[in-house]
């Protein structure tokens, strides 16, 4: 006979095994126009009239929607990333020019899902902001198109952010690996961001943002936990992960990626975490 125990760890190695939970597929989706949408991140409505707002896997366009300290980072890291901080020679200049491309990339959702469209989510939680609940998930367009997959071809969104097995049955590294390679492609093409890319300085500015965050790496306190707050692995949002020692953007979308954790050992499988920093997050962290 088995025992609640027992039952719960085959569970946790079933969906290990398989790295997530199986994907639910909606047909005949419809975009819900928004004001605060963006390319990688928009309200949908169902055929029954449900409405979820969808986060795309592996697909990060630019902020243009910034109304904190957390949106004002992760646009930098954009500008950084695409090349163009430097742009228009001043900060605002290059804010300006990365909000428009955050617009376009919103602008290009909206002419992709102007006809019904499917989306695969297996409702995991995507939270960013706590006023709009949000699932991570794929869509596909009425001509059969993935959409991050358009995004990125366009220069509209660099490879980025949570990967898992598509609805094809591609796995997870594939497709990273297969976003990577279209972004590439894009940047060949000078497409979207990548038209004002500038090249001779875009390593200098990589650079910059690895320090920076390295810098951060370096203070041990949590950001933003109130005393005596603790973070399950298994449910935080992005951005709650932030709030950890040593925990940036990459290793919180990977922590997301290879979920689900029973216990503080189980998170050395995340690239980028080792036994030092589980040692600095085991006060933080819950797996009630």
């Amino acid at each position: 006979m088995r025992t609640p125990l027992t039952l719960f760890l085959t569970l946790f190695l079933t969906l290990a095994s398989k790295g997530s939970e199986p994907l639910n597929h909606i047909e005949r989706c419809t975009l819900v126009p928004t004001p605060w949408a963006d390319g990688d991140s928009f309200l949908v409505r169902t055929a029954e009239g449900k409405e979820l707002t969808i986060r795309l896997y592996g697909a990060d366009c630019i902020e243009w929607h910034v109304t904190d300290e957390s949106d004002a980072r992760r646009l930098r890291a954009q500008r950084r990333y695409f090349g163009i901080s430097g742009f228009g020679e001043s900060p605002q200049a290059s804010i300006e020019a990365a909000k428009g491309f955050g617009k376009q990339a919103a602008e290009e959702v909206a002419r992709a899902l102007a006809e019904p469209f499917s989306v695969h989510t297996a409702y995991s939680d995507a939270r960013g902001d706590v006023r709009f609940p949000r699932f991570y998930g794929f869509v596909t367009t009425a001509k059969g198109e993935d959409l991050a997959t358009r995004l990125v071809a366009l220069g509209l969104a660099r490879a980025f952010g949570v990967y898992r097995e598509t609805p094809a049955g591609t796995t997870s590294k594939e497709y990273r690996a297969s976003l990577e390679d279209i972004e590439l492609k894009a940047a060949k093409n000078s497409l979207g961001a990548w038209a004002v890319t500038d090249w001779e300085s875009l390593p200098e500015q990589r650079k910059e943002e690895r320090n920076e965050n390295a810098e951060l790496d370096l203070a041990t306190a949590p950001r933003g936990l109130a005393e005596g707050e603790k973070i399950n692995p298994n449910t935080a949002a992005r951005d709650d992960l932030l709030k950890l020692p040593r925990i940036g953007d990459v290793t919180a979308n990977r922590i997301i990626e290879s979920r689900p954790y029973v216990k503080l050992e189980d998170l050395d499988k995340v690239e980028g975490i080792g036994k030092q920093t589980l040692l600095l997050l085991e006060p933080y962290l819950t797996f009630e």
